[in-house]
This record gives C-alpha cells, sequence and structure tokens, in this order.
C-alpha cells in the first residue's frame, strides 16, 4: 500500500469544488491565525478501494497549522481529505495519512483533525431512522471508534469533541432548469419568493465599501440566536482574499432591499462547479426577503456555471429543540438533498497533552 506527500505551494493546489481545500481558504485562515501547508498526496488503489489494482491516485491537500500555546500546536485538515475510500478502509487510510504526513508537521503538533467531508456512516443504516425516515444520528463516540478503528494498527483515532465545519447540509442539482428548481421547492417558499418580488424587493452584488451595511445585519442576527460573534474585518477579508478567475474562487456580496433598506444581505462563493451559501443574514422584519435573497444567488451560482449548490449547515432532521431547526427549516425549503458527513476526527500524537487539550475543548462546549 502506498501514501506518500510531497510539499507544494499554497497557490499551486488545483481549483476544487471543496472550498476549505482550496488557495482561498488558506488565504482567509491565515488571516486569522492558522499556518497554511499543502501537499501532493499520492495514494494506492488499494488502500482505498481493497482491490487487487496498484495503481495509484492523487490529490492536493491543504493542512493548516493552529498554536494552542507558545510551545504547542495541532494541524487541522478542513474538509480533507478529499479522496475517500470504502467505509471498511477509512480508519486505515487515515491512519496510514497520519503517520505518512507526521515528519512534515512541527515536532510540538500534539495530533492532527479531519473535518471529514465523507458521507457519515451511520447515515445508510436503516436502525438510525426513525418511522417518519428522519435520521437520528451516530451512536455514541465510543461506538462509532470502535468501527472506525477497525483495520487500523494502532487504535488511535478519536472522535473530536466538537466539529469546526458544518456536519449536515443541503445540496441542490444546478444542472436542473430554474423551472424544476423552483417546482421542486416546498409551496411555502415558493410563496414567500414571489410575495418578496411582489413588494419590490431587490438584490444586488455589492462590494467591500458596504461591509458595514452587511455588518450591521450579521450583528443584529448573531444576537438575535446566541452566536459567536465575528469582527467586521474577518468578513472583509473573505471579500477581499478571493481568487482570479483562473483559480476557481469567486466570491459575492449579495444584499436585499426595499426603498433603499437593507433587509437581509448574504456571501455567495463560488468554488470551481459549485456554489456556496458561506454567510447569512437578515434583520428581524425582513418581509421574506431572506427567500428571494436565496433564490437569487441560486441563479447566479447556476449562471456562472457551478453544477451544485451547498447550503452550507442545517440540523441533521427536524428536531424542534435543535438550535439549528429554524435554519433547517428554511433550507430545506428550498428542495435539496440532505447530506450526513463524518465530522472532525483525531489522530494524536502526543497522548497525555491531547487529553488535556480534550478536557479543555469539553468544558468550552
Amino acid at each position: 500500500m502506498v501514501c506518500k506527500l510531497e510539499k507544494k505551494e499554497i497557490e499551486e493546489i488545483n481549483p476544487s469544488n471543496i472550498l476549505p481545500q482550496t488557495p482561498y481558504w488558506a488565504r482567509v485562515k491565515d488571516k486569522q491565525g492558522f499556518q497554511p501547508s499543502g501537499f501532493q498526496l499520492t495514494v494506492s488503489k488499494d488502500l482505498l478501494h481493497n482491490n487487487s489494482d496498484s495503481k495509484n491516485t492523487q490529490d492536493d491537500l491543504l493542512v493548516l497549522i493552529k498554536y494552542i500555546s507558545s510551545d504547542l500546536c495541532y494541524a487541522y485538515v478542513p474538509h480533507g481529505p478529499k479522496l475517500e475510500p470504502i467505509l471498511e478502509n477509512q480508519g486505515l487510510f487515515l491512519e496510514q495519512l497520519s503517520e505518512t504526513i507526521k515528519p512534515y508537521l512541527p515536532v510540538n503538533c500534539v495530533f492532527i483533525r479531519y473535518d471529514l467531508l465523507w458521507q457519515n456512516q451511520w447515515a445508510i443504516e436503516d436502525d438510525y431512522f426513525d418511522t417518519s425516515g428522519h435520521w437520528q444520528g451516530p451512536p455514541q463516540d465510543q461506538v462509532q471508534e470502535m468501527r472506525v478503528n477497525y483495520k487500523t494498527h494502532h487504535w488511535n483515532l478519536r472522535k473530536s469533541t466538537s466539529d469546526m465545519l458544518p456536519k449536515n447540509t443541503f445540496f441542490l442539482d444546478l444542472t436542473q432548469s430554474e423551472n424544476e428548481l423552483m417546482s421542486n421547492m416546498r409551496y411555502n417558499t415558493r410563496y414567500c419568493i414571489k410575495k418578496a418580488i411582489k413588494h419590490g424587493i431587490q438584490v444586488k452584488e455589492y462590494g467591500v465599501e458596504h461591509i458595514s451595511e452587511w455588518y450591521k445585519l450579521y450583528h443584529e442576527t448573531a444576537l438575535r440566536h446566541g452566536m459567536p460573534l465575528q469582527d467586521e474585518k474577518h468578513f472583509a477579508d473573505i471579500l477581499k482574499n478571493q481568487d482570479n478567475s483562473h483559480k476557481g474562487v469567486n466570491v459575492k456580496m449579495l444584499m436585499a432591499d426595499i426603498d433603499g433598506k437593507y433587509m437581509a444581505s448574504m456571501f455567495l462563493v463560488s468554488s470551481h462547479r459549485r456554489g456556496n451559501y458561506l454567510y447569512g443574514a437578515s434583520s428581524t422584519n425582513n418581509r421574506m426577503a431572506s427567500y428571494v435573497l436565496q433564490w437569487e444567488s441560486i441563479k447566479i451560482a447556476k449562471s456562472m456555471g457551478c453544477t451544485e449548490y451547498d447550503m452550507f449547515g442545517s440540523a441533521p432532521n427536524i428536531d424542534n429543540a435543535h438550535p439549528l431547526h429554524g435554519v433547517h427549516i428554511y433550507k430545506k425549503g428550498f428542495g435539496g438533498d440532505l447530506h450526513h458527513r463524518m465530522g472532525c476526527w483525531d489522530y494524536p500524537y502526543s497522548q497525555q497533552e491531547y487529553d488535556l487539550f480534550r478536557l479543555q475543548e469539553l468544558g468550552n462546549n
């Protein structure tokens, strides 16, 4: 079995539908205190697919280093690796990659964390759905770890105490026509879009000179939902650090207004062939502006050549008690398919320091 790495310049990482595995994401995270590194990953197909074919496959890998103290750090792989093995080889693949990448990491690296976009193993088993077809989530961490560590040599993979990127999301198929996309929406969503248009709500693209208007809506939304606040500079960096078109990432700040009053806003980020609803904000009395804003964003992504649209985060089901219940219902209304990801998994290099970090992380959740 082959698993090897070669260093690669960040800006030479190839365009990808996976936004968190792009040079653009590396630049944004560099502004937030992460140190990005790029690699070309070569893996034998038998490690991925469990067959006798000895040919290799390659892909790029973005890794972010984050210091948790003056002398300790961890490595973070956002929505990577993109290569996805069959279920029974997932743990073995992560173990091989973790050991292969270790010499490239700082000597004081406590662990490596993979934020896996792979389909959740328990989201394809009937036992984890209720009688109405709603997924109830994966089993306890210990049960997950038993399965994922199957076939590994060190039995070292741990389910993280928290997930850094959304684990659940809705995907829209943008190869459909606009009429088909509209017809697949729930009735209430179509009604809200048409009513917002009838009321004269307009959607336009704005540059960084309007970032303060965005931030007012975002600040109001964050306080309303009890979300942790980012500063205004964070969103300005998102808008400014986009790639040239040949790099595959384009960022648009869209705002919906009526008579010059901004009601809702969002960031549409297209990465190669995928559009991403990255951030959204709205006023309390938004007159359904967020619905027409989302619809215009979907149409813009389609016009830019995107074949899919990632809603970038929702609840795993329609549980009323889930903090993202309202977000889930709103996004579900646009007719996409719900996808459940594996989320974050850790591979410790220094067990004692990792256990201390884990305890601290649990205390912060």
